[in-house]
């Protein structure tokens, strides 16, 4: 993409509040379900695994030692390391009644560790659940295993420790290298952790290397994050997530706690997005998807280029057609047409288990026009595009006509110069690559449902 051509007005015109679609439909539609949901979702889960199918396992670590008061995740604030060995034993417990849901030849293609913190696990503590990983599901060395790291909280022991367990990819939180930014976000990370953390994980053979950045913190102006890019891409990583923040204190109460006064103005954040852009395409790296960058000769840019191109909960990945089992208060899973979510409460979660049930708090089972919706709307974040024809073969449906309130919407994001229409095939232009949140609301038939102001973040 071409920065130079980025038009800033335009992205102010587009930039209202809108989903995500790490899932569709999204989190919001979950309804509240409870225990007595579990055994109708049981006997579908064995009825799905008659045969075996690939799957993804997410295990969410909700503890932090401290609050970073821009998150917006689930997490547990302590710092009693004893908590994870009881986590732990109600981790066993759920991996106990989901396997004997599988097929026991099932492949595991992918793990992922998130949270919260999971090195606020100690070395000892991520080493048993790596094996309890291990004897419970059919992994193997192919299997793509990664890790969020904080790098304020990461010994060397840890990096050897999640090596020796099958991790091959890590994700760090880096946010702003800036002093000033970390304190007004309460998180003190000097970039020679950071520096230290990824000379480790290359040194013990975990090559694959992401970072997190956060744009529109306080304190932080053009000048100070084009130094956070400099830094960071010191470290050359494979891959960078530059995600705006997303200020809904609303519906993240530690957002209260940081200083609205200091956060940049609308157009100061939106030149950073600009600058991101230009500077990392600048420096070797392609625009993927809608936040993230990746080396030109690396899976996620080679995904793309291959149409197989994934979103989850974790973000874009490279694995099509796995079925998602997440682990751990909060987490959600989808597995077939069907999402559901743990409960967030720790108490809720533990005594669901220690009552040999599962921790399902919310579910929602999708109906085929949701399957059709979703189908259209991760071609449009995973694809840049979506064929009708393809639409048309695939679900049976004469596309103008089943997506006619659609393309009535669609046609003012033409007229901008955001995708172009010929017949019922859509594409998405250089410069609607921005506006691919707002492309893929016009097939969302929920929105008129919720309070989309109070419930999710600006598009760009």
């Amino acid at each position: 993409m071409d920065a130079s051509n980025i038009d800033i007005d335009l992205i102010k015109k587009y930039n209202v509040q809108g989903p995500r679609y790490t899932s569709y439909p999204t989190a919001v539609q979950f309804r509240e379900v409870g225990e007595k949901a579990v055994p109708d979702l049981k006997k579908y889960l064995l009825e799905h695994n008659r045969k075996p199918r690939p799957i993804s396992l997410y295990f969410h670590i909700p503890f932090c030692f401290s609050l970073c008061w821009y998150c917006g995740c689930t997490k547990v604030i302590t710092k009693d390391q004893d908590r994870g060995d009881l986590y732990l034993e109600y981790l066993d417990r759920e991996m106990d009644q989901v396997k004997a849901l599988m097929h026991p030849e099932s492949p595991v293609v992918q793990i992922h560790f998130g949270g919260g913190t999971p090195t606020f696990l100690t070395p000892v503590q991520l080493k048993r659940l790596g094996k309890s990983i291990r004897e419970r599901f059919n992994t193997s060395g192919d299997t793509e295993f990664s890790v969020e790291i904080d790098p304020r909280r990461c010994t060397r022991d840890h990096i050897r420790t999640l090596r020796s367990i099958g991790c091959n990819r890590a994700s760090l939180g880096v946010q702003d290298t800036n002093p000033k930014v970390q304190e007004a976000i309460h998180r003190i990370q000097p970039f020679g952790q950071t520096r230290r953390v990824t000379g480790w994980l290359r040194e013990e053979g975990i090559d694959s290397i992401n970072f997190d950045l956060i744009y529109g913190l306080p304190r932080q102006t053009r000048s100070t994050f084009r130094k956070t890019m400099d830094d960071v891409l010191q470290l050359q990583p494979d891959r960078l997530a530059v995600y705006s923040y997303a200020h809904i204190p609303q519906v993240m109460p530690s957002q209260k706690l940081l200083n609205v006064d200091e956060m940049p103005s609308t157009d100061e954040k939106l030149s950073m997005l600009v600058d991101a852009i230009s500077h990392f395409t600048a420096n070797g790296y392609r625009f993927i998807g809608m936040d993230h960058f990746s080396r030109k000769d690396e899976e996620l840019s080679r995904a793309m280029d291959h149409g197989t191109l994934q979103r989850n909960f974790q973000g874009y990945s490279t694995l099509a057609g796995a079925d998602l089992y997440a682990f751990g208060m909060s987490a959600i899973s989808n597995v077939g047409e069907i999402y559901w979510q743990n409960s967030k409460e720790m108490n809720e979660y533990y005594e669901a288990l220690s009552n040999n049930t599962l921790p399902v708090r919310k579910l929602l089972q999708l109906c085929k026009d949701d399957r059709i919706r979703k189908d259209a709307i991760m071609q449009i974040m995973c694809r840049m595009g979506l064929s009708g024809s393809e639409m048309e073969e695939k679900w049976g449906i004469v596309f103008d006509t089943y997506f006619s309130e659609a393309l009535k919407k669609l046609a003012g994001l033409e007229r901008d110069g955001l995708v172009t229409i010929s017949g019922s095939e859509i594409s998405i232009t250089e410069q609607g690559r921005l506006f691919l949140r707002n492309i893929a609301m016009c097939f969302d038939r929920y929105l008129d449902e919720v309070k989309v102001d109070r419930k999710f973040s600006k598009t760009v």
